[in-house]
């Protein structure tokens, strides 16, 4: 079973079944151990919804994110290694890494369930 969990408008979480993931339909390379190390190496990507813009910067979701109404939060001591973003209307803080090419799926989960409907992990 694959997929994303996202969030209907009553707040309730559900599966979407991930149509672009290749190798859960074949059956000889997903079912031996390296076509399930593959997978679970396989890229992720963030995906702003209303545009089907895949975030490829943080100059675009940083754009993205004050559109939604997060803004820059600047703390003394993290400002070398972390980008923190938050909202006036609630406690969420999204922190990540200052260099994007540590920018991971967990950081895309983070952002995905503090905007739901706004954004979407997907497989590359």
């Amino acid at each position: 079973m694959s997929g994303v969990w996202v969030f209907n408008k009553n707040g309730v979480m559900r599966l979407v079944e991930n149509p672009y993931n290749q190798s859960a339909g074949d059956s000889s390379e997903s079912s031996s151990s390296g076509g399930n190390q593959q997978q679970r190496m396989r890229r992720k990507i963030l995906v702003h919804l209303p545009s089907s813009e895949v975030v490829s910067s943080y100059g675009s979701l940083e754009k993205i994110l004050k559109n939604l109404g997060w803004e820059r939060y600047y703390s003394g001591d993290n400002t070398d290694h972390l980008l923190q973003f938050h909202k006036r209307t609630s406690i969420d803080l999204i922190s990540l890494p200052r260099d994007f090419s540590k920018f991971n799926s967990i950081h895309m989960y983070d952002i995905v369930v503090k905007n739901p409907n706004v954004f979407h992990v997907r497989d590359m």
